[in-house]
């Protein structure tokens, strides 16, 4: 008898708590709604129709009529083939770019991974070269990207070569695949890996220029660790590589998925995207452009989600999300 009047204010005292924490987690919910209401709002009066219409135009012919206006005849898949069998600079320039991505994303997210573990230990001057690293995400938006279209510093740095006249100058070029082969030579390895570390090692400047946000991002998830673990694992006697693979790399693996899927889209939506030129340039110059440009977009999106989800798809199997209660 005792026992159970002892136990049942416990029961009374948990129903409220349980309900007052149902309420917050609502409350922040119906908050987060509020702040997505203007994306909401403008995704469904004005991007939803546009996607409609983008999807309508592509699997029809255009004509423009004598009043102004335009006619659609539906012609079912014809321009997709067209875009894939019958161009075929498009199909080139899309498989050499989807290459090109699936090299670069790998690159991009170790490259900005490293320098975060590393702009993030106790240093002098370490909020100056924070700031540094971020530079090249403010150089490259905006007006300032614009200017920089036409400066020929900037286009040389980022070709890699420029015209002397008849001879042609890599000064960018850090390495060769010769380089790479001797250096690897007591190694068994195969002629793509050495094109592809000579690719990344000639391609820093581009790899440094899109860190900048993932470094960020990196950064965020570090100091969220507690520092006690760290301390745990230093009187436990674990050395700074266990301690990285045993702790740090599963802490920060949510970061690395988030980091992957932005890589992917930041190239998607690039200015110095070969894809999405060519589209545009098929939109202006070519007969009948403007549906078959839509076509290719479609084709180009497609894959694109494809390897969203691939990515998506492999980092899941490693990712690891610590529980707060």
């Amino acid at each position: 008898m005792n026992n159970a009047a002892t136990n049942a204010p416990k029961a009374v005292m948990t129903q409220p708590t349980k309900k007052r924490k149902a309420a917050l987690d609502s409350k922040k919910a119906r908050a987060g709604w509020f702040f997505v209401l203007p994306f909401v709002v403008g995704m469904i009066a004005i991007y939803i129709p546009i996607i409609f219409d983008s999807i309508k135009i592509s699997f029809n012919s255009l004509s423009i009529t004598a009043g102004g206006g335009y006619k659609l005849t539906f012609v079912g898949w014809e321009n997709y083939s067209d875009a894939l069998f019958s161009d075929t600079e498009f199909a080139r320039i899309l498989t050499e770019s989807i290459k090109q991505l699936v090299l670069d994303v790998p690159a991009i997210v170790i490259f900005a991974l490293f320098m975060a573990i590393v702009l993030n230990q106790k240093m002098i001057g370490r909020a100056v070269f924070r700031a540094i690293f971020f530079v090249p995400v403010i150089i490259s938006t905006g007006i300032i990207d614009s200017l920089d279209q036409d400066n020929a510093i900037y286009s040389y740095m980022s070709s890699g070569s420029i015209d002397t006249g008849g001879n042609t100058s890599s000064a960018t070029e850090i390495i060769s695949a010769m380089d790479v082969s001797q250096l690897l030579g007591n190694m068994v390895v195969g002629t793509e890996l050495v094109e592809y570390v000579v690719s990344i090692v000639n391609g820093i400047f581009n790899i440094v220029n899109r860190s900048g946000v993932q470094m960020l991002v990196f950064l965020a998830g570090l100091q969220s660790i507690n520092p006690s673990i760290y301390e745990s694992c230093k009187i436990e006697g674990a050395t700074p590589w266990e301690t990285f693979w045993k702790i740090t790399f599963p802490m920060i693996s949510p970061m690395i998925l988030v980091n992957a899927v932005y890589t992917v889209i930041d190239s998607f939506t690039s200015e110095s995207n070969q894809v999405m030129s060519y589209i545009n340039n098929v939109y202006l110059t070519a007969s009948g452009g403007r549906v078959l440009s839509t076509a290719m977009s479609w084709i180009y999106f497609m894959l694109v989600i494809l390897l969203l989800g691939l990515v998506a798809l492999i980092f899941s199997s490693f990712v690891f999300y610590q529980r707060k209660d």
